[in-house]
């Protein structure tokens, strides 16, 4: 459903366009996600466990900062995950103001098995775009992203 607002066309094709953009974002989302929803995961949890995995031990402040959250917001998720023994904290010894957040063995063992799964559910959302219609979009939304205006 297109946008009501009458204003310029410029801000119409704006709306129009952010409309489509959040609404297929929240689609293929919802969709990709059913593995992790299944698994008894939220998305922020699975997020915590993917760049754990991914990247290592973390600081609270970069986990929050790589999700986008506030880290109150942050904070509740690792308590959750501590108590499902996925993730456990630990104070730096030479800072103990910083606290990181490591993957316990249960956890590793938990994001190695659904982190496939969920590849595979967003590879085939996207497969309905080829291959150069994937690069594309991503080129786009990385633009987007950044706030890089297209260059002629």
């Amino acid at each position: 459903m297109p946008t009501h607002f009458e204003g310029p066309d410029d801000q119409r094709r704006a709306l129009n366009t952010y409309i489509k953009l959040m609404r297929a974002a929240e689609s293929v989302a919802r969709r990709a996600l059913v593995v992790v929803h299944d698994s008894g995961l939220t998305e922020g949890q699975f997020g915590v466990l993917e760049a754990l995995h991914h990247l290592g031990p973390l600081k609270l402040s970069e986990l929050a900062r790589k999700h986008l959250r506030s880290p109150n917001n942050l904070t509740v998720i690792v308590d959750n995950l501590e108590k499902l023994e996925l993730v456990r904290r630990q104070r730096c010894e030479s800072d103990r103001r910083i606290v990181y957040v490591h993957l316990t063995e249960a956890g590793e063992a938990r994001i190695a098995e659904l982190f496939p799964r969920h590849a595979a559910a967003v590879a085939q959302e996207l497969a309905l775009l080829t291959p150069d219609e994937q690069a594309t979009l991503d080129a786009l939304l990385r633009r987007l992203g950044k706030g890089q205006p297209s260059t002629p």
